[in-house]
């Protein structure tokens, strides 16, 4: 097709036309979107002056919240608020039931959850310790091409000096050399991923230590509870019980109240549904809607259970394709998780437990969990003067460690469009309109390593390799595999490395290299393609143990109790 490929809208396709790695804030990797860093990222006072100027055009105030369900949504949700909004005439309350429990299972992160923590005040040694949490640089994806594979998915740009050359050029250079061998050889992240070793990033751009990013793999159950402390200590108001009724007002459909189970009445003038898969408030009383997506996502049941450690303790999450799905191992301090995520119509229950039980690298520490669920969204996430957050407004499996992103993105556009009493209906649609583009784009992202396959062993995979992918995905793949060029948007949550690395892991590879390489002599590129590779291996030797880096933080926490 060559260069007839036509651009689809609102992407970039020129390389040329994205700014040089050295012109990127430090912590962009591996993408991160500009609506969060204007909502949750926004400074406090500035957020407060925006939204006390909003109300102050309006005879209406928001003053009750109320979050339905607690866990790492509904905290992570009243976190946030109490803080960015502290000071303002709001009453937060959060309803959760302790029968009911939460999924818990969502251990993994990516980048972006440090700016959450660091907004909030968070200590990154406290939240370690209280969490169980480990460091983390990317994620191993085993046998997805084809079997025997192996290949990370790096939180940061490809070279021994990113600053120095634009980040769209280095896999054109690399192959310009003939791929003399796997791309990630020249990933600072992998090599220090593959030896189990861990710093943090140098603020100094100059430093080869700064082209890279990290998050976190923690203990969801503790994370939640980290933030119920933090939140209740901002004013947040906890209710124990479960909700036997939503009354909605007979004219507008708006939530009016909740009725507790133990007959306590509770008004809201915002409803925050984060109840989890049921969607107690947005579908079960608003009858919402929900997109399918398992034509292109078919996994539909998960098993999940913890392990005790086996000795390998790297700073990356694992995802190992399996006959009918696919399998985590997560890295905690105390424990590994575990799961299987697969598709019922390829594996029944049974024999999905029995293939997760066998990826086991030590005793089970508890019973197996299992789940199921429904890959899409709500047709709407912001309906009337209810907004879901977390599993209420949809689910992508954890394949790439999105889960936690796409709650706190939730939380940062509806941050930037806190709602006043009038209810512009403006907030809503540009709330829904945004939720929907990062759904959609991650799941492209995730549909990629399904359906970029050869393998043939089981009839899971001969229906991933053949099925028909949404078209907005289709024409990615076909401009990667013609010229090398990934579609940049300018919002999303994956940028150029990311995409990079799953094209190059799964072997969809470019029939040609930007052609302003064409001068270049390919002998002359793979001798400094050799010297780089040589300086990240050095540099990766040269760091602390992963192991060894958690240590230090937990005496630093436990030298400052005892002072």
């Amino acid at each position: 097709m060559g260069d007839a490929i036509p651009p689809h809208p609102g992407t970039r396709t020129g390389v040329s036309a994205v700014p040089s790695l050295k012109n990127r804030a430090l912590e962009r990797f591996p993408g991160t979107t500009d609506g969060i860093d204007r909502a949750i990222f926004l400074p406090l006072d500035g957020k407060k002056a925006l939204w006390g100027e909003r109300n102050s055009m309006s005879d209406k105030c928001i003053t009750k919240v109320l979050i339905v369900g607690g866990g790492t949504a509904g905290w992570m949700t009243a976190a946030a608020l109490s803080e960015t909004l502290k000071g303002l005439a709001l009453d937060i309350r959060l309803v959760e039931s302790e029968a009911i429990g939460t999924v818990g299972v969502g251990e993994s992160t990516i980048p972006h959850i440090r700016h959450f923590n660091t907004r909030l005040g968070i200590n990154e040694a406290d939240f370690l310790s209280r969490t169980q949490a480990t460091f983390k640089l990317g994620i191993e994806f085993r046998d997805w091409g084809r079997l025997g594979d192996s290949y990370i998915h790096p939180f940061g740009a490809y070279g021994a000096d990113p600053a120095a050359h634009e980040v769209e050029l280095f896999h054109h250079l690399w192959t310009r050399a003939g791929a003399p061998e796997s791309l990630e050889a020249w990933s600072l992240p992998v090599a220090m991923a593959r030896r189990e070793r861990f710093t943090h990033p140098s603020t100094d751009p100059a430093s080869p230590l700064s082209g890279f990013s990290y998050a976190y793999q923690f203990d969801a159950s503790l994370y939640a509870a980290y933030l119920r402390r933090y939140s209740e200590a901002r004013g947040v108001v906890r209710t124990e019980g479960r909700i036997a009724d939503v009354a909605l007002h007979g004219e507008t459909g708006f939530v009016t109240h909740v009725t507790l189970e133990s007959g306590e009445r509770i008004d809201a003038d915002l409803v925050i549904d984060c109840s989890g898969f049921r969607g107690l408030v947005i579908e079960q009383a608003m009858k919402t809607g929900y997109h399918d997506w398992t034509r292109w996502l078919p996994c539909d049941r998960a098993v999940a259970l913890p392990c005790e450690h086996g000795g390998l303790f790297p700073p990356a999450t694992r995802a190992t394709a399996l006959k009918a799905g696919w399998a985590w191992r997560i890295p905690l301090q105390h424990r590994v998780g575990n799961g299987h995520v697969y598709c019922s119509a390829f594996l029944d229950d049974d024999a999905a437990e029995t293939a997760l039980m066998d990826q086991l690298e030590g005793a089970a520490l508890a019973p197996p969990n299992r789940l199921r669920f429904l890959t899409g969204k709500r047709k709407l996430q912001w309906n009337r003067n209810c907004v879901a957050i977390g599993l209420s407004s949809g689910f992508l499996e954890p394949l790439e460690s999105t889960s936690i992103h796409l709650i706190q993105a939730a939380i940062g556009y509806l941050l930037d469009l806190f709602p006043t009493g009038d209810w512009d209906p403006a907030d809503a649609a540009e709330f829904n309109q945004t939720m929907d583009m990062e759904y959609e784009r991650i799941r492209d992202f995730l549909v990629l390593h399904y359906h970029a396959t050869t393998r043939d062993d089981s009839e899971f995979w001969n229906h991933c390799r053949t099925m028909t992918i949404p078209d907005s995905l289709a024409w990615k793949m076909e401009l990667f595999r013609e010229r090398g060029v990934v579609a940049a948007y300018e919002h999303g949550v994956f940028l150029h490395p990311s995409w990079v690395a799953v094209y190059v892991g799964q072997h969809v590879t470019p029939r040609r290299w930007d052609p302003r390489l064409d001068d270049l002599d390919p002998a002359a590129v793979r001798a400094d393609l050799e010297g780089q590779r040589r300086r990240i291996a050095g540099l990766a030797e040269r760091q602390p143990r992963h192991a060894d880096v958690l240590g230090a933080a937990r005496a630093a926490v436990m030298a400052e109790a005892r002072a």
